[in-house]
């Protein structure tokens, strides 16, 4: 049995411990803590029964469910927190998920390869266009704020209005990024198809926006929708408990709301996506490992980023791109360093160091940062 699997089925345990410290009024940091490790195992489950699904249903219909549910952990994590009215944490989660992408994922994937490997390859092209669309995402998050610091006075409304517009075009750059993967240049993306499994025969995995197709097993498809919509049901419920105990949990541990959602929150909610990648790095499949952490920051922020804003409007919570300047900062620090690096399609130890050398300093300039 694999690590994946193993962390899969010990962390759950956790389910029903946060739920006992929930109704037996527990402290908000045990509720706090046991939610976290909870959701842990259920954002692995949901990611794997993502891509069994994906393997009866084919390419098309597969495609689409990883763009639904490729960061369904940290969509719904979002959508409970922006319920509760906190659009600051929100932003703040989203910015952390692509920093943790871009520089502790790839980083931790780079160095564990790159020490049992001397140098691995991954496909320049793709890393490229990965690289361009974050590089618009990244101009998109910085716009408003430069706007607003930029101008004597913006009405609410404008910049809340601007977001929308932004929010719509970059949703539309997302599809057309599924399109070109999929359907027009479809085959630069051959390669991210490979096993992931720790022997286990026939296991797949898919990038975002890749998917499997051949495969040597044929899975039950009832049983893994099943396992989907069960895991997504629960991890709404975890995120309830988790958000509940967030800020009497956080300020106990003196921690700041910004380098919860910067940093914590991003650990709990992309636990499948740091798994994969690393374990795919690891059996010398860099191609795939670079897909599922520039994919993943790409999902976060052509789509899940605007479809908050939309939510927002339509639930009562007004969201904007305006992000603290700060933020903007480190959104920008990790673009251009993890495109540097993957810029010549290769990697070695000593750059996923380099990343996990700019993840650290940033946590802790977020750390220290003042309230």
């Amino acid at each position: 049995m694999g690590i994946k699997k193993i962390i899969s089925f010990a962390l759950l345990v956790f389910v029903p411990i946060s739920i006992a410290a929930h109704f037996l009024e527990w402290s908000a940091l045990t509720i706090f803590i046991t939610s976290a490790l909870a959701i842990l195992p259920l954002a692995i489950w949901l990611s794997t029964a993502t891509e069994e699904i994906a393997v009866v249903t084919g390419p098309s219909i597969g495609a689409l469910l990883n763009a639904v549910f490729g960061n369904a952990t940290e969509l719904i994590i979002a959508l409970v927190i922006l319920k509760e009215g906190l659009v600051d944490i929100v932003k703040a989660s989203l910015t952390g998920t692509i920093i943790s992408n871009l520089l502790l994922v790839m980083g931790l994937s780079m160095f564990l390869g790159g020490i049992r490997y001397k140098e691995q390859e991954f496909q320049p092209v793709v890393a490229r266009v990965n690289a361009s669309s974050m590089t618009l995402a990244a101009i998109a998050i910085c716009l408003p704020a430069a706007v607003i610091s930029t101008s004597n006075l913006v009405e609410p409304a404008t910049i809340r209005n601007f977001s929308i517009a932004v929010a719509v075009v970059l949703m539309v750059v997302y599809i057309l990024t599924l399109v070109f993967s999929l359907r027009t240049h479809s085959y630069l993306y051959d390669v991210a198809v490979v096993e992931v499994g720790d022997g286990e025969q026939g296991s797949e995995a898919t990038s975002k926006g890749t998917l499997p197709e051949e495969t040597s097993h044929k899975p039950n498809l009832g049983l893994w929708i099943a396992v989907l919509l069960a895991s997504t049901t629960v991890v709404a419920v975890e995120s309830e408990l988790l958000v509940g105990a967030l800020e009497e949990a956080t300020a106990g541990l003196g921690l700041s709301p910004l380098f919860t959602g910067v940093i914590l929150l991003p650990l709990v909610g992309g636990a499948a996506e740091y798994v994969t990648a690393v374990t795919v790095a690891v059996k010398n499949k860099m191609d795939l490992s670079v897909s599922v952490a520039m994919g993943s920051s790409l999902l976060i922020a052509l789509f899940v980023a605007p479809l908050l804003v939309l939510v927002g409007q339509a639930i009562g919570q007004p969201m904007d791109l305006d992000f603290d300047p700060f933020q903007v900062v480190a959104v920008g620090i990790a673009v251009v360093v993890a495109n540097l690096v993957t810029v010549d399609g290769r990697s070695n130890w000593l750059e996923g160091t380099l990343l996990l050398a700019t993840y650290t300093i940033l946590g802790l300039a977020f750390y220290y940062h003042p309230v």
